[in-house]
């Protein structure tokens, strides 16, 4: 086998992780990004003018179907933003339940549901580390942050400090990860300082209120960054932008030349998935302010009627793929769970949630196969 050696920076796309107090401005940050589009899984961009999918993802598996589709449609967008990790994890969480049947992550025991989610989160991420590697995208997670105690063990007493507001007994295992796995752990907030009120210097006041981010670890806050940005700068995106080739920017913090401004549009990448729908896909353009909704996967044949007392995060899947309830009751009959004529609406809450919805690639695998080709 020939083993190769090379030197030198390797283009790629980046990933960024943006996490700061509510209403500091994550969201709008994020959307001067390259050609962003919006996962908004916490329903926090209703105010804003930005590209999204206009169906906010009910279920962990709706979630994982729009980013298939943005890996199926390379060119779609140049940035990939999803708003909010921490309710991401709060999703896997209850999928993680739905799938073992259990009502709450308490009742695994012996700390054993913390682990499975840890093990789905890490799953996410690989999930998005597809985009990175096939050159898709850049992915750009939101979170918010919270104050915790602090101690080091060779230290005497405790501080607060601010880290992503994840959940209190799986941050510790799915924190880590999500820091690792990003090129850049931004955190946001305001920048105060105390002025002395008094001649005796024993009254304070605190002024300021500039929002500034900051990018490398502090006792106080959780940061990174592998570009060689200052420890402070300023809340802005012209900040970053040079990180991105988005400008031509030079900055005082760094001696790079200013990289040529991106003219060609999106790009394709090479080998991308074929995209599972009936219409070609279609190029997005830069700076658009389409909005996506259900339809733009493919399009709905008027005759497929989807019962009301279908769950929502069901009736989402089936819309998105194109399912009708006569295919998955035959599919489900196949599999001997329910009599073909059985309603979905009678169908056991926890099989549709457990099943239909948990399993819902290997469900709608059964039912392409048994579609009669044209």
């Amino acid at each position: 086998m020939e083993i190769n050696i090379s030197t030198g920076t390797v283009p790629s796309k980046k990933k960024f992780v943006i996490y700061g107090t509510e209403g500091i401005g994550k969201s709008t940050f994020a959307s001067k990004f390259p050609d962003p589009l919006f996962i908004d899984v916490e329903g926090g961009t209703k105010n804003m003018d930005v590209r999204r999918f206009a169906d906010p993802p009910t279920s962990y598996a709706m979630l994982i179907n729009y980013i298939d589709h943005v890996m199926q449609n390379a060119g779609i967008c140049k940035t990939l933003v999803i708003d909010t990790i921490d309710w991401v994890e709060r999703m896997i969480v209850n999928d993680v339940c739905t799938s073992h049947g259990k009502k709450g992550i308490e009742d695994f025991g012996y700390g054993n549901g913390y682990t499975y989610v840890a093990e789905k989160v890490g799953q996410f991420l690989n999930k998005l580390q597809e985009l990175i590697d096939k050159n898709i995208c850049n992915v750009v997670l939101i979170a918010h942050a919270q104050i915790k105690k602090f101690e080091q063990p060779n230290e005497s007493g405790s501080y607060d400090r601010y880290e992503l507001k994840l959940g209190k007994k799986t941050t510790s295992q799915t924190a880590p990860l999500v820091k690792e796995w990003c090129d850049a752990l931004l955190f946001i907030n305001y920048e105060t300082f105390a002025v002395k009120q008094d001649k005796e210097g024993k009254k304070f006041k605190a002024q300021g209120g500039e929002r500034v981010m900051y990018t490398t670890h502090h006792p106080c806050w959780d940061a990174k960054n592998r570009f060689g940005l200052p420890e402070k700068i300023p809340f802005d995106y012209s900040s970053v932008a040079f990180i991105l080739d988005d400008k031509p920017a030079v900055t005082e913090h760094s001696d790079k030349k200013p990289a040529e401004p991106d003219i060609s549009g999106p790009q394709k990448a090479e080998n991308a998935p074929t995209v599972r729908q009936d219409k070609p896909a279609e190029t997005v353009q830069e700076n658009s302010n389409e909005k996506f909704d259900l339809s733009d996967f493919e399009e709905i044949s008027p005759a497929l009627v989807i019962p009301d007392n279908i769950p929502k995060e069901l009736q989402d899947l089936m819309r998105i793929n194109k399912v009708s309830e006569e295919e998955i009751r035959r599919a489900v009959a196949m599999k001997g769970y329910y009599p073909e004529n059985t309603p979905i609406g009678n169908y056991d809450k926890d099989f549709i949630s457990g099943v239909l919805i948990e399993a819902w690639e290997q469900v709608y695998d059964l039912i392409s196969g048994n579609r009669t080709p044209f």
